[in-house]
Formats: C-alpha cells, sequence, structure tokens
C-alpha cells in the first residue's frame, strides 16, 4: 500500500491546522485541531476493513518536567508512546479521509461521538489519561486530538499515521477500546501496514 497526505509532506512539519496546541500572544493554546487529510491506494486482494492509528513515540517519561517554568527537558530523556487517535472498521471501499472530517476544535471533556467513515468506530486517545484528574477537561477523549508536545522540550516530536489493511469486517472490541486494544484484536489480521509521518515542536529553538 502506499499513504500520502495533502495536509503535510512526509517527515516535515505538520500545519498547526491540524494540531491540538499552537503558541500565541500570551504563550501557548489551543490550536484548531482539525485532522489531517490522509489518503491511500495500492490496497492489498483480501482488504476487509482497515484500521488507522496515530502515535507519537517521542513523549517524555517524566511528567514532572512537563510545562515547569524554567526546566528543559532534555532529547536524550527516554521516550514513550502516546496515542492521538485510534480508528477501526474503516470499510474496505474508504481510500480516504478528509481534512476536519473527523476533528474540528478541542472539545473539553472530549468529543463524546466524533465523526468518521460510515461505519467505522473511534477509540479513546492517551488525553484520556493526560487530562484525568482535571475538572475543566476530564472525560473520554474519542477519536483524533492533534499534537501539543510540551513547550519546554527539546525533541521534534513525530507523530506516525499508521494504515492497517485487515481480512477482517469488524474486530472484537470493547465499547472504549485504545489502540492497545486495536493492536491485539487485529493480530494475525493484518495483509499490509503503511505508514506517515509529520513533525510538530512548540519549542522554537527546535529544529527539523
Amino acid at each position: 500500500m502506499q499513504i500520502r497526505s495533502n495536509s503535510f509532506q512526509h517527515r516535515e512539519r505538520i500545519p498547526a491546522e491540524f494540531a491540538a496546541g499552537q503558541p500565541t500572544a500570551d504563550g501557548f493554546g489551543f490550536a484548531p485541531n482539525r485532522n489531517p487529510h490522509l489518503a491511500w491506494d495500492g490496497v492489498p486482494q483480501g482488504t476487509k476493513s482497515f484500521a488507522l492509528l496515530c502515535i507519537d513515540p517521542d513523549v517524555p517519561t517524566v511528567a514532572e518536567m512537563v510545562g515547569k517554568e524554567g526546566v528543559l527537558i532534555p532529547a536524550d530523556q527516554p521516550r514513550c508512546d502516546f496515542v492521538h487517535w485510534a480508528l477501526a472498521d474503516i470499510p474496505a471501499n474508504v481510500r480516504e479521509i478528509a481534512a476536519g472530517s473527523c476533528s474540528d476544535g478541542v472539545v473539553p471533556h472530549g468529543k463524546p461521538d466524533p465523526a468518521g467513515p460510515a461505519g467505522s468506530r473511534q477509540g479513546l486517545n492517551d488525553y484520556t489519561g493526560w487530562f484525568a484528574g482535571n475538572a475543566d477537561m476530564s472525560g473520554d477523549w474519542r477519536g483524533y486530538d492533534g499534537p501539543f508536545p510540551p513547550p519546554n522540550d527539546l525533541r521534534l516530536h513525530r507523530y506516525f499515521f499508521r494504515l492497517f489493511a485487515l481480512d477482517v469486517e469488524r474486530l472484537e472490541l470493547p465499547s472504549k477500546f485504545t489502540a492497545a486494544d486495536v493492536f491485539q484484536a487485529m493480530h494475525g489480521h493484518v495483509l499490509d501496514e503503511v505508514a506517515i509521518y509529520g513533525t510538530y515542536s512548540l519549542n522554537p529553538s527546535v529544529k527539523d
């Protein structure tokens, strides 16, 4: 398979339009948070559905340093994954997701019923855990919510959009599924995988 985007170029910066956070006049705040355009072709024979995951593997592991004034998070700090999108059961005839069709704006407490290709299901992203305990933002964050890396991070974050062609129409998933659930459910059913990634940073000293 091949995958492309009209919203950003592979291995280049993602525009703030498709991020959850952006610089503002007084610091940092929410961005338009639109999902980027994605399109694919070269689908293998026997494909019955697709799954799509967006994962940032460059998230700091020392949470206490995130956003702390006067502190810079070193680029070589050990990192972990942060899931920005888990989309399952995309019908086999779908070849494109339009920009802004699944997310347009940050919704406090998460989007209760995010849009998506007909028949598909949207899982929880990791903002669910990040905002847990925050009375103004906590909730079930479903669907796409874009980049908002720590402004004091010295590492350029990468956002991988991974598309899987599957030999089943529907995955066995709980109602509030995560990317981990998708990985487990699609084990043994993947016909092909393709990925594209873009980068993002809120630290002006971080270059490509």
